[in-house]
């Protein structure tokens, strides 16, 4: 038997004004590339989404042998029922076949004695006369289906011939030349990818449960930029030890690779791993700590001025999450809040080597009562709770300088989210819930640049 390969082609399909949600977000994501009308400059306005590689269009014939085999697979379930119905149907006739030879008996015995019936053995053959009455249906029945089976193995027989010559004619292509064709699309909607301009929340779905563990609040932590590995860091307080997986399937199973003792204590949950090195908070201090996980050592640490810390300026649910530390698709950022913007939040680009702030916007956004906030292509978004019923309520764009209110609802599943951080290359978000780490999928709308765009 050969084995069958399958072409993935990417499918372009012209959308005008639409936009077409996310199928999932992971590692093993492919994309697809929707464009749309051009705007009143004459630009081409595109949406891009982000399936499932799988999902991807087979050639005409992998398609059809597919669909047959699909088919086939019907059908045998089909017989299968079919079979499982007869066998009921025999056993059920063969109870009817008994009871008529108990009925014959009696007969014999009426025949033998005829003044001796009463009224109660004639009720007794009425009864199970009626007893027999369904028996006509179930034989009519057993008939069509035995029909049916006889025309399913048929077409069996004779699909199996069809799959046999298409298997045959696949088989013909040769594999490298079937794999080129394979990088050689990869390789035009990569190019294409590449022409995306940053893009704008449109909905959150999910979340996914990626494990169950422990204390109620925490943060697991993957690089934007670098390897697949996953830093726990349990509890919000009072600890310095991190927790380092080389795979998710590794963090799930509870293989721990390396274990860190960090020279200072953290304070709140939002850190970030950003090109191999922790982004953390100080413990009782608005210092941020640069940890190298390579060289295991202190790379840089940088107070933020004016930035209140260790419960000044927290989240809706305390837990010293004054200073958070972020990134996205344009870099690093720091959101926190001072006495001179009234406790309102404050949001800062700083350079991920020295962390020397770049630039400041200072927002009308109470800190107090935001529930936690991310940072997607520069643009802040905050939700307005930590609890059931959150929604990502405020967006503030450190383009335009300017803010406006959404109603984005996401599933708060545990109740208690103390944790929430976006991560730019797998484009989701990553939680922890009550004791729970969580993965929600975003959605984003994007406009692809034209060779006339600046």
């Amino acid at each position: 038997m050969r084995v069958l390969l399958s072409v993935l082609y990417p499918v372009l399909s012209l959308t005008i004004f639409g936009l077409y949600p996310s199928m999932t977000i992971g590692p093993k994501e492919g994309w697809q590339v929707y464009s749309s009308a051009q705007d009143a400059d004459g630009r081409c306005i595109c949406t891009v989404v982000a399936p499932e590689q799988s999902l991807c269009s087979r050639d005409a014939k992998s398609r059809q042998l597919r669909q047959l085999l699909e088919k086939v697979q019907n059908m045998s379930q089909s017989i299968e029922v079919l079979n499982l119905r007869t066998q009921r149907d025999f056993q059920y006739v063969m109870k009817m076949e008994n009871q008529m030879k108990g009925l014959r008996t009696k007969f014999r015995q009426i025949e033998d004695d005829r003044k001796s019936i009463i009224a109660r053995n004639f009720q007794e053959l009425k009864d199970k006369m009626d007893e027999l009455k369904p028996l006509i249906p179930v034989l009519e029945q057993y008939k069509m289906d035995a029909a049916l089976i006889s025309h399913f193995k048929e077409e069996i027989r004779n699909l199996s011939a069809v799959l046999t010559g298409i298997q045959e004619e696949l088989g013909a292509f040769d594999y490298d030349e079937l794999y080129q064709r394979v990088l050689r699309l990869d390789n035009r909607l990569r190019n294409c990818m590449g022409k995306l301009t940053c893009g704008k929340l449109m909905k959150i779905t999910g979340p996914v449960t990626i494990k169950t563990s422990g204390t109620r609040f925490g943060a697991w932590l993957t690089d934007p930029l670098a390897s697949n590995r996953v830093w726990y860091m349990d509890s919000y307080t009072n600890s310095k030890i991190v927790r380092e997986y080389k795979t998710m399937d590794d963090f799930v199973a509870g293989v721990v690779s390396r274990t860190y003792s960090l020279p200072f204590k953290w304070e709140g949950t939002n850190h970030i791993v950003y090109n191999g090195s922790l982004y953390y908070n100080k413990y009782q201090s608005n210092i941020i700590v640069k940890y190298s996980f390579e060289t295991g050592s202190v790379l840089a640490q940088r107070a933020l001025e004016f930035a209140g810390f260790h419960n000044m300026y927290p989240y809706t649910w305390g837990g010293y999450s004054d200073i958070d530390v972020m990134a996205d698709e344009l870099g690093m950022w720091v959101v926190y809040a001072t006495n001179q913007n009234a406790g309102n939040v404050v949001i800062s680009q700083i350079d991920p080597d020295t962390l020397h702030v770049l630039k400041t916007w200072n927002t009308e956004y109470s800190k107090r009562n935001a529930g936690e906030s991310f940072m997607i292509c520069g643009t802040l978004y905050i939700t307005n709770s930590h609890l059931s019923g959150a929604k990502v309520y405020y967006a503030y764009s450190t383009k335009t300088s300017s803010y406006e209110y959404i109603d984005i609802p996401f599933h708060n599943q545990y109740f208690h989210i103390s944790m929430l951080d976006y991560n730019a290359r797998e484009r989701a978000l990553y939680a922890w819930n009550n004791g729970h780490q969580v993965i929600f999928n975003v959605t984003l709308f994007h406009v692809i640049k034209t060779d006339d765009d600046s």
